[in-house]
């Protein structure tokens, strides 16, 4: 499974790629597995004052919905347009074309407080492990 180092991660299998005080979001690989194909995505207004763990988004696949949680607190600056054309970009490229939104990070304390892509992937083999 793809779990790329230079980002953090929930047990929601959110990604977070931090640029200064700005960051990327986006769902895993494993996430995306475990959906299948993306059909559709509703991504957060810009502007919006999100909180950390606070469903911002829903990604919809052929399986099922499932909520987006943000990684972080802060203020929505960008969505990924590209989306509502090509939703399928998450299964493809879901740690590059496939983010979902970026925001402009109000407490950096949060993101030391997510999962190290070590802990990430130990989280994600648990549950392979559980589902065989």
């Amino acid at each position: 499974m793809n779990i790329p180092t230079d980002r953090l991660y929930t047990e929601s299998h959110e990604w977070l790629l931090l640029e200064g005080e700005i960051g990327t979001v986006g769902i895993t690989d494993h996430a995306q597995r475990e959906l299948s194909d993306v059909v559709f995505v509703e991504l957060p207004a810009i502007g919006t004052h999100v909180q950390r763990g606070e469903a911002v988004a829903t990604v919809e696949s052929v399986k099922a919905a499932s909520d987006v949680y943000s990684p972080v607190s802060g203020e929505v600056l960008e969505v990924n347009e590209a989306l509502a054309r090509e939703p399928s970009l998450i299964n493809t490229d879901p740690y590059g074309k496939g983010w979902l939104f970026r925001v402009h990070v109000e407490n950096p304390a949060e993101a030391p407080q997510l999962k190290s892509p070590e802990a990430y992937g130990a989280l994600t083999a648990d549950s392979a492990k559980r589902a065989s």
